[in-house]
C-alpha cells in the first residue's frame, strides 16, 4: 500500500463516527476542549497499545478460533451499552462539576474499539517488523490526536448550541444514541462479512 493510500485511508477512518470518538465528543459537548484534552492522551495510548497487542499476540489467537473473535465482539457490545446507559442517566446539571467521560472510559473504549483491528491488519503491513512500522505508527499517532482534537471540539460547539437552545441534556443522551448506533453498526457489518 502506498503512503498516500495509507495516509487517506487513516485519515477517513479516524473521521468516522465511533466509540471512541462519541465519548471525545461528549466530553468536548459537556466539560469543554480544555477539560478534554487530556483525554487525547488516553485514545492514543488506547490505540498504540491496541495494535502492538494485536499484531503480538491476539491476531493469530482471532484468525484461528473464531469462537475467540466473538466473545471479544459480545465483551465490546457489552461494555459499550454499559457506557450509552450511564451517558443517558447522566443530567445536565452534573456536567458542571464532573465531566462525564473519564480518562479511564476513553482508554478502555479504544482499546476495545474495532478501528484498531483495521490499522492493525489492513494498514499495516503485515510482514513489516516493529521497526519498520515506526513511522507509520508516527503518523497514526499524529493523525489521532488531529482527529480527536477535531471531534472534542465538533461536541464543544455542539455542547454550546444545545445550551443555547435550553436542552443541554442532549449532550450526553446523543452521545448515548450514538453509541447504541455504533454498536448494531458493528453487529450488523459483522453478520453481513460471515
Amino acid at each position: 500500500m502506498s503512503f498516500l493510500t495509507f495516509f487517506t485511508a487513516t485519515c477517513f477512518l479516524l473521521a468516522l463516527p465511533g466509540p471512541t470518538n462519541t465519548l471525545l465528543a461528549t466530553s468536548g459537548a459537556g466539560g469543554g476542549i480544555a477539560r478534554s484534552l487530556h483525554l487525547l492522551a488516553a485514545e492514543l495510548a488506547g490505540y498504540l497499545l491496541t495494535i502492538t497487542l494485536l499484531r503480538l499476540a491476539l491476531g493469530p489467537i482471532v484468525s484461528d478460533i473464531p469462537l475467540a473473535a466473538m466473545v471479544l465482539r459480545v465483551a465490546v457490545t457489552v461494555y459499550i451499552l454499559c457506557l450509552a446507559v450511564m451517558l443517558w442517566r447522566f443530567r445536565s446539571r452534573e456536567l458542571r462539576g464532573s465531566a462525564p467521560v473519564t480518562f479511564n472510559h476513553v482508554l478502555l473504549t479504544t482499546l476495545l474499539n474495532p478501528k484498531a483491528l483495521v490499522f492493525a491488519f489492513l494498514l499495516l503491513p503485515l510482514q513489516a517488523g516493529p521497526f519498520e512500522l515506526v513511522p507509520r505508527l508516527a503518523v497514526i499517532a499524529l493523525l489521532i490526536v488531529t482527529a480527536g482534537i477535531a471531534w472534542v471540539t465538533f461536541g464543544a460547539t455542539l455542547g454550546r448550541g444545545a445550551r443555547r437552545l435550553g436542552h443541554p441534556d442532549l449532550i450526553t443522551r446523543t452521545g448515548a444514541v450514538t453509541l447504541v448506533a455504533v454498536t448494531g453498526l458493528i453487529w450488523v457489518q459483522s453478520f453481513l462479512g460471515a
